[in-house]
């Protein structure tokens, strides 16, 4: 009897690499989780409630159900950490303070010790955590980079202690990042997004004297640095400027603006204004950071949209 053919055998499928990733439903989270899917990875989405989708595993932003935690990123090449309170969603309380440090410090702190708690082959290689140019506090006219110290202020101690929470999965050898964000140019959320409607209403202006110092990314360029952070070359740790190459003054923004919605910027909120409206954080809003991405471009990252105007008709063209 002829021998029965042998099947053919096709070669293992490749497994996807997997990032597990917070705050995935905010305006950065959103559009990173489109980005790594498309690319073709599996993306686990880390929530704060009980989970309602396939994809969506339970983590404990207070750190005291450390295990569970764990379970939900363990066997994770990645994880990104984005989750944290609005800063510029409510009025600065001290009560609404104390939930901007905590949402951050104490997540942070949950998430890193989850990662350090794993064994070494579960264990994620690579830790993006989600940081902001607030470190560096009112740099005025003066260029910083990632070697300036933190400055003073509310949101540079909060930075300061979010940053240092995540050391333990850095000791844990996992390679750790500080995405220090400065403003993201979006008309679908975040700061940026609230000033589109006013201009396109004709109500747009400077703020306060303009003359302050807006350091800002567009989002495609943000996330396209994320996905940059995350490959192993060229491998980069520790603080990471998310900032495009040339900040401007609000009062060159503002110009921008209105060039670019074809409406006039004549209208300006006084310096007292923003106070009473704002209370402290009109501090931030009217403060300066001039913030360069010195790792980023060093590294070889290429902006996209390097200008405040590219990332402006960005925003208009991809979000329209």
């Amino acid at each position: 009897m002829a021998a029965m053919p042998k099947r053919s055998q096709r070669p293992a499928a490749t497994p996807r690499p997997r990032i597990a990733v917070t705050g995935s439903s905010g305006l950065i989270g959103t559009a990173l989780t489109s980005a790594l899917r498309a690319d073709g990875t599996d993306v686990v989405r880390l929530v704060r409630r009980p989970p309602g989708a396939a994809d969506e595993r339970w983590w404990d932003p207070s750190g005291r159900q450390q295990e569970s935690t764990a379970a939900s990123i363990a066997g994770c090449e990645a994880v990104v950490h984005l989750a944290g309170a609005g800063v510029g969603d409510h009025r600065w309380t001290a009560r609404y303070k104390q939930e901007i440090r905590d949402s951050r410090v104490l997540g942070t702190a949950a998430i890193a010790a989850a990662i350090a708690s794993l064994p070494e082959a579960d264990r994620p290689r690579t830790l993006v955590c989600g940081s902001a140019i607030g470190w560096y506090g009112d740099t005025g006219t003066d260029p910083v980079d990632e070697d300036a110290p933190a400055g003073s202020g509310f949101l540079a101690d909060v930075c300061r202690e979010w940053e240092a929470a995540a050391v333990p999965a850095a000791e844990a050898g996992v390679r750790t990042v500080y995405a220090r964000t400065g403003l993201v140019v979006a008309r679908s959320g975040g700061a940026w997004g609230r000033l589109f409607p006013l201009f396109k209403a004709g109500l747009g202006g400077r703020l306060g004297n303009g003359n302050q110092f807006w350091s800002a990314i567009s989002l495609a360029d943000h996330i396209a640095a994320l996905r940059f952070l995350l490959a192993e070359e060229p491998g980069l740790s520790g603080p990471v400027n998310l900032t495009g190459p040339h900040p401007v003054t609000n009062r060159e923004a503002t110009r921008v603006m209105g060039e670019v919605l074809h409406r006039p910027t004549v209208f300006t909120a006084p310096a007292p204004l923003l106070r009473v409206a704002l209370g402290q954080f009109s501090e931030d809003v009217l403060g300066s950071q001039r913030v360069l991405p010195r790792r980023l471009l060093e590294a070889g990252f290429t902006f996209t949209h390097p200008t405040v105007e590219d990332a402006v008709r960005a925003a208009l063209a991809t979000e329209s």
